[in-house]
């Protein structure tokens, strides 16, 4: 670090079991450093920028930064605001008021997006601002990594809750679809098939994203899978689409919502269920 002055961090999207080891690495890196003034913490993320809500973790405590290692969620809160360019640029205001010289920006796609109009901001006032993106996403869609913290815990997660449906569904003789979390790709859904110990367990059928979806091979899937197995358990990522493109959730249900990203509210893939005739015994 060999500009003087002083470090900004911020979290954003959605949190994980493990996003606070960035945050408090940065903090124990940066206090090392006699060029760095002060350590800030943004509380909201560019929200907290914005209104400069900030915490000073200059002085904070050895003790209490490794317990915030260990805690999941984030620690100085999150935002699901995805600023624009006008929005960036009263960011960059709100930094070089503050002297702010490292800003460290935690979080996925969208967040290495603000961090790239924030450095663009900072090159065309001449300003010297060092701006790092720090990955964070439990879809593991960022470029250049082969996996991204968070990710192996939410794959984790998804395994052993696939695990105790197996067992449900198999007493119950049922179909069972779960949706998985995943617009455009498919590694959290495809991580389901870790629950798998024996031949006859489910997951049986896993659908991506980045294949297209078939109603009516989806059909004649799950009534081959029941007739074999005598049950079946689905993992279907949120995104998969037909074969125009089209989310499976939005031409299924017409009056889905959008985010604050502007992006279709998937989770209503489960309707898929409706479509099953004779969901409790299929023959």
């Amino acid at each position: 670090m060999g500009l003087k002055g002083k470090v900004l961090i911020a979290q954003s999207g959605g949190p994980t079991a493990v996003i606070n080891q960035s945050l408090v690495g940065i903090v124990a890196e940066a206090r090392k450093f006699a060029q760095v003034d002060r350590v800030y913490g943004a509380l909201r993320g560019v929200e907290g920028i914005l209104n400069e809500n900030f915490l000073d973790l200059t002085q904070e405590t050895t003790h209490n930064l490794e317990q915030v290692a260990k805690t999941p969620s984030s620690a100085l809160l999150s935002t699901r605001v995805k600023p624009d360019t006008a929005y960036c640029k009263e960011m960059f205001k709100v930094m070089k008021a503050h002297d702010i010289r490292y800003f460290f920006y935690i979080g996925g796609n969208d967040s290495s997006d603000t961090a790239r109009i924030v450095n663009e901001e900072a090159n065309a006032a001449n300003y010297d601002l060092r701006v790092i993106h720090v990955p964070k996403t439990i879809d593991n869609d960022l470029v250049l990594n082969d996996h991204t913290p968070g990710f192996g815990s939410a794959a984790r997660f998804v395994a052993q809750a696939f695990m105790g449906v197996n067992l449900d569904v198999r007493a119950l003789n049922g179909v069972y679809i779960g949706v998985v979390m995943g617009r455009h790709t498919g590694f959290l859904t495809a991580s389901s098939a870790i629950a798998r110990k024996y031949e006859a367990d489910g997951p049986h059928l896993i659908y991506l994203p980045e294949r297209t979806f078939s109603m009516e091979q989806f059909l004649l899937d799950v009534k081959s899978v029941h007739q074999k197995y005598g049950y079946c358990v689905v993992a279907v990522s949120e995104g998969i689409t037909d074969e125009t493109g089209t989310p499976i959730a939005a031409s299924l249900n017409k009056n889905l919502d959008k985010d604050a990203h502007g992006n279709i509210t998937l989770s209503g893939t489960g309707v898929l269920g409706t479509c099953w005739p004779m969901r409790s015994s299929p023959s």
